[in-house]
């Protein structure tokens, strides 16, 4: 074998980078695990214990140091299913924000087009603005449209008379622009929250961001926050020396009333005379700079500052080494740990009296580059009777990034009329002195800028120590101050602890299990060479998990699903290998030769079924959303670890114990001959088959039909709750209160213990509001106290879903499976090139969807789990998918090997078919073995939550085993009309020949 000092190589090095990616898992458990030890059950002890170690280094490699924070942004994350909390989908409000740029018209058409847009939103791909322009031409509507918004905020943009389709180019750019804004919005929102490893996404495509926050637990706190209208502000500022002199008095007064008492004999006041030597004393109070203490000792100014201990007063030293207040609005700075501390500080009763009503001390959003864990504090100057800003955001019509004429990056801002107008009054009144003027959105500061001049056009160009990517945020935030839309809820989700306790352990004892499990099956079947293959299954699972903690994924528990099941593929490719070899053997050839050709006629079957599960994978990803996202990419990391793992670690393994004279086996003299001399007459007895096979289809389309599904909130919409009782309850009788409570047929089912239950209601459907939440929650808690007042209930978790994103959820799902089958199809086609296979594949697979669909319409209210319609369920039907067209190809790989031999189109179609699918039954039925070992293991253990998932993909193998064996290739004979396949190459070669 050729490059195995170089396979070697890479082992190595992926081991390394795997072990390195997953150490910083470790490092953040050891820190959170001393938090718990030292808050000894008190959230919030915990919460500021973590809050402290944030910018303290945790991780030393040497070449490398890592603070808490950084490490906890490498780590491998859990998702809300395994550590609880709260998955959010946002809506951005497209046509509020179409009417607004037009200025709220009373046009009949124009607001009767954007009303059916909407309507039809729910069910197309398109988007609002384009539905909105085809709505407005199909109603035979004459005016133009950029009558409505040629308006003066748009002067700049859109001008009467231009043509339509430059309007609609303007408001999708403008309806882009508002869902970034949005998302800049949410994103500092968040991070002010304080969830450790939030994940924020804009789904591409949709008008819609989804919003993960694994660990909280005020979903009331979050819904205001994320649905709270953004506050773009500009005020004006206090000098550095203004505030210097309040900042000493509140540090005097803290001292005082914190009893803290004093280590130097000198008392510091408030003599102005005496503020260079304060200034050396706050500059050096707390630091660690061993000159610094020096100076301070010297000056006996050493002593206890509550304040600037924490806060570091904003100051330089001059050309005499004396320090010196810096210019500007900027305070103080702090470590982002003290930040809390210094904010409860500035909230007590005597603090609060000593600071002017018109002074509001403000942080800045995020760290300055040169300072990565230290805030800056802002003193900002409120106007007005009502203390507030000079001028607010809504003024502002475009704000660009830009660079200047020394090539800097800069920000641009233009302005309306009316802005303009105030703008120049407020820059005359600031360049007098050179002040500066602050830029807040949702009282967090952006930027602060001195002012040069008087700005008289309200087109102004803000420079700075910006970065290109500053000047991209400054420029989305000011243009977030004139959103004219509002951002909604239309999904939530909301998982308990508790519940995600249970799926984090249901998770783990389901590996485990799974990997015990296929790893016993592999020693028993295939001997010394089950042992190889073990070795490659736990490194594929070390390495998928490496994999998955690099590539920062967020692990849920379809995600563990999905690695469970990866190790039950993942010895799909040595099954192929040890049955070649196997049959290497049979032919007489050495252990050393049989391994080299085992290999080498194994790849192409190998590579033709991870492909084809690798594309609906793909698939998976791109038509998926929350937990299936962590399923599809650990199914096509699992599928390109395990080639690595399959292919060429356990080809060096053999070398190795070729070269070490290790005797390999792979089977036991039972295992021998399993199916070795099968010939069985598949093609004779096709009708037979396919009569059964019809009446299975015919019988489940009848109930899909007739009896139809029990679909899921995703795909329905509404509300579901998971509920725990103390004990077990009666589920008629809870779906009678609560039939009577809403006035709506209610659906509840076991959920698991018999204590457990799922409630769904539609009640209130249409509406997402948080007083429509509340409204639920509490006709749900009244209806659960009315079955049994002694019997005490618990919402575990809770979920939410619009109708207009179940619309969208199942419009995708049903896109999803049709283009997975149609993507099969062509590299059926494409790798065969013969039309015949890709049918017969076709027929296969859509044989084995319909009857997964009419079990589970069958099934669905007699056995004692929940079969609902959702977006596992389409995961589990495009897994099934999968690998029922991968053993199918498995199939049709020795089918073509077969009719490429010589000669062979002198053989009888059917016989070759027969032989092909006979010779590789053997690999077809201990495939399926160990995938339905581990999914009975995951069925069985796995928990409730992702029970109706496995059990579709178990009953899904089965059935798809079947059809690649019974149907896919019989049905290549039936299409082929029992012509050969190789007649087309044999006809050629007879023309080259004849004379």
């Amino acid at each position: 074998m050729q490059g195995k000092g170089l396979i070697k190589l890479l082992v190595i090095v992926v081991s390394l980078a795997c072990l390195y990616s997953l150490s910083f898992t470790w490092v953040t458990r050891k820190v959170e695990q001393d938090a718990e030890k030292f808050a000894k059950g008190d959230l919030a002890k915990e919460k500021s214990y973590l809050d402290s170690m944030a910018g303290e280094v945790v991780y030393n490699l040497g070449f490398a140091k890592y603070t808490y924070r950084e490490a906890k942004a490498n780590e491998l994350a859990l998702g809300l299913d395994l550590k609880g909390g709260m998955n959010v989908t946002m809506e951005i409000s497209l046509d509020e924000l179409i009417r607004n740029l037009a200025n709220n018209p009373k046009d009949e058409k124009f607001n009767k087009a954007l009303e059916q847009a909407v309507a039809k939103s729910k069910t197309s791909q398109k988007t609002v603005v384009a539905l909105f322009m085809e709505e407005y031409k199909s109603i035979g509507a004459s005016t133009p449209l950029s009558t409505f918004f040629s308006t003066k905020d748009n002067a700049s943009l859109i001008k009467p008379g231009d043509s339509d389709s430059k309007v609609e180019s303007f408001l999708q750019k403008e309806a882009d622009n508002a869902i970034q804004n949005s998302y800049k919005v949410l994103r500092t929102r968040i991070d002010k929250f304080g969830v450790a490893s939030p994940n924020i996404q804009i789904q591409q495509g949709t008008n819609r961001i989804l919003v993960e926050l694994p660990g909280v637990k005020d979903e009331s706190r979050v819904r205001n926050l994320l649905q709270g209208s953004a506050k773009l502000e500009f005020y004006e500022t206090f000098t550095n020396q203004e505030v210097y002199p309040l900042l000493e008095n509140i540090d005097r007064t803290l001292a005082t009333t914190l009893k803290a008492a004093p280590t130097a004999t000198n008392n510091v006041t408030a003599d102005t005379t005496k503020k260079s030597d304060d200034l050396l004393s706050n500059l050096t109070g707390g630091q660690n700079d061993s000159k610094a203490k020096k100076d301070s000792a010297a000056l006996n100014l050493g002593q206890k500052r509550p304040l600037f201990d924490l806060l570091k007063p904003s100051a330089y030293l001059n050309e005499n080494q004396q320090p010196t207040l810096a210019p500007g609005p900027m305070v103080g700075i702090a470590s982002l740990k003290d930040t809390a501390k210094i904010n409860a500080y500035l909230q007590r009763p005597e603090v609060k009296s000593i600071l002017p009503g018109n002074l509001k001390l403000l942080w800045a959003v995020k760290p300055e580059q040169k300072t990565p864990e230290q805030l800056s504090l802002y003193a900002i100057k409120a106007v007005g009777a009502d203390n507030g800003a000079v001028l607010t955001g809504d003024v502002i019509t475009d704000a660009n990034a830009n660079f200047d004429e020394k090539n800097q990056p800069v920000v641009g801002m233009q302005m309306n009329s009316e802005g303009a107008h105030a703008w120049k009054k407020i820059t005359a009144k600031a360049a007098q002195n050179r002040d500066a003027i602050a830029i807040v959105l949702d009282n967090v500061v952006y930027s602060a800028p001195s002012v040069n001049g008087e700005i008289p056009n309200g087109s102004s160009s803000i420079s700075g120590s910006f970065t290109v990517e500053d000047t991209k945020d400054l420029a989305n935030v000011l243009k977030a101050g004139r959103l004219p839309t509002t951002a909604k809820i239309v999904e939530e989700a909301v998982v308990g602890p508790t519940l995600g306790q249970a799926a984090i352990d249901a998770g783990i004892n389901s590996a485990v299990i799974g990997i015990i499990v296929v790893m016993i099956f592999m020693i028993a079947y295939y001997n010394t060479a089950g042992i190889v293959a073990n070795i490659a299954v736990l490194l594929n699972v070390f390495i998928i998990m490496g994999v998955l903690a690099s590539l920062n994924a967020v692990l849920t528990l379809p995600g563990i699903a999905g690695i469970v099941l990866t190790m039950g593929t993942a010895v799909d490719a040595n099954v192929l290998i040890y049955e070649r070899i196997r049959e290497e053997l049979g032919l007489g050839k050495s252990v050393r030769q049989a391994v080299a050709d085992g290999y080498k006629h194994a790849l192409p079957s190998i590579l033709d079924s991870q492909i084809t599960t690798f594309l609906i994978g793909i698939i998976l990803f791109l038509f998926g959303s929350g937990p299936i996202l962590g399923f599809a990419t650990t199914l096509m990391v699992g599928i390109i670890t395990s080639l690595f793992t399959a292919i060429l670690v356990t080809r060096v393994i053999f070398e190795w114990m070729l070269e070490k004279d290790i005797k390999i086996k792979v089977s036991f003299p039972w295992s021998a001959n399993t199916l070795h001399n099968a010939n069985f007459k598949f093609v004779q007895k096709r009708k037979v088959f396919y009569a059964i096979s019809v009446v299975a289809v015919l019988i489940s389309a009848a109930s899909i039909f007739t009896k139809g599904f029990s679909l899921g909130v995703d795909f329905q919409g509404g509300r579901t709750y998971t509920v725990r009782f103390d004990k077990p309850v009666d589920p008629e009788a809870v779906r009678t209160s609560l039939d009577d409570i809403f006035q709506k047929t209610t659906e509840v089912k076991v959920f698991g213990a018999s204590n457990q239950l799922r409630v769904t209601t539609t009640y209130h459907i249409e509406e997402t509001s948080d007083a429509a939440d509340k409204e639920v929650l509490d006709k749900l808690n009244q209806g659960l106290a009315k079955v049994d007042a002694s019997n005490k209930h618990e919402i575990l978790s809770s979920q939410k879903v619009g109708p207009s994103i179940a619309s969208d959820i199942k419009s995708r799902a049903t896109s999803s499976a049709i283009f997975s089958i149609i993507i099969v199809a062509a590299y059926i086609l494409i790798r065969f090139h013969k039309w015949e296979y890709s049918v017969g594949a076709a027929i296969a697979t859509i044989h084995d969807a319909i009857i997964l669909l009419g079990l589970f319409s069958i099934l669905d209210g007699i056995v004692p789990f929940s079969l609902d319609i959702d977006q596992h369920f389409v995961a589990a039907i495009l897994t099934v998918i999968a690998y029922s067209v991968n053993d199918t190809v498995v199939v049709f790989d020795r089918l073509r090997e077969f009719v490429s031999k010589p000669n062979a189109h002198n053989e009888d179609l059917g016989e070759v078919v027969n032989h092909a699918i006979n010779s590789t039954l053997s690999r077809t039925i201990i495939t399926s073995l160990t995938i339905i070992f581990v999914l009975a293991v995951l069925f069985i253990f796995g928990g409730e939550v992702i029970r109706g998932f496995s059990f579709a993909i178990l009953i899904g193998v089965i059935v798809g085993t079947y059809s690649s064996i019974i149907l896919a290739a019989p049905s290549v004979y039936d299409l082929r009309k029992g012509k050969h396949l190789a007649e087309g190459n044999a006809a050629k070669k007879a023309e080259v020949v004849r004379p």
